[in-house]
């Protein structure tokens, strides 16, 4: 298949356009460093664009067969726009170039249901602290950007991840369309949901939970390196 990642050299999205490669697709990879990029082959094609830019966006999506955005931004508080109008661009190049099947990322927070299996202080105080204080205005925006998928008539998957982690290979990864118990999930197994709902039959106009079951890191490690910034 011919398809495009965008945010992709984010960690998510050199893990599926690695993917990609080795499983014989054709990837344009879309980044706002391509001098930074550190794949190559003769099977990518690497576009140095920014999704504000709806010409760059368009001039990416010419041709695919699928879009993959593992679009994403750390936590702020200053107002995030990225997926939202990154998505208004994309979906309107894709409406010019009849290009149907869209994959993205949001997060496992958005099925507004509490973690399953949680303690009361992780469902009560701590992911509420995280989802409506230090990162409320990416949460907001995600939310924006998945009422204009919703509203669009692609075929679309939302991929929604839990938090994430790095790890060396693809893990046997749970996925369902309603929200899964446990707090993590790695890019490696993101990446590998990314390809597969884009290149498979995969769930379409449906948001799915990606989770990862082995090798998870602590909650702590996992709060200071993804919401603190810490390693």
């Amino acid at each position: 298949m011919r398809l495009v990642v965008l945010g992709a050299n984010g960690p998510t999205g050199r893990w599926t356009t690695a993917q990609a490669i080795a499983e014989g697709h054709t990837v344009t990879a879309v980044t706002r460093r391509p001098d930074a990029f550190p794949l190559d082959g003769p099977r990518l094609r690497v576009i140095g664009a920014d999704v504000y830019d709806s010409a760059a966006v368009e001039q990416a999506v010419a041709g695919q067969d699928a879009v993959i955005s593992a679009l994403g931004v750390p936590y702020t508080r200053r107002p995030v726009t990225v997926c939202s109008r990154g998505l208004s661009h994309i979906v309107g190049a894709m409406n010019r170039q009849e290009v149907r099947r869209l994959v993205w990322v949001t997060s496992t927070v958005l099925f507004d249901t509490e973690a399953p299996g949680e303690s009361l202080l992780f469902r009560k105080v701590v992911e509420p602290l995280v989802v409506r204080s230090i990162g409320r205005t990416v949460y907001e925006d995600m939310r924006r950007m998945e009422r204009i998928v919703r509203d669009s008539d692609h075929e679309w998957t939302v991929v929604r991840p839990a938090g994430l982690f790095d790890a060396h290979t693809v893990s046997h990864y749970r996925t369902s369309t309603a929200r899964l118990p446990g707090r993590c999930t790695s890019r490696a197994d993101l990446g590998d949901a990314l390809l597969r709902q884009a290149t498979g039959a995969g769930h379409l106009r449906a948001c799915i939970d990606v989770r990862t079951t082995e090798n998870t890191p602590s909650p702590v490690a996992l709060l200071r390196k993804e919401v603190l910034g810490k390693s």
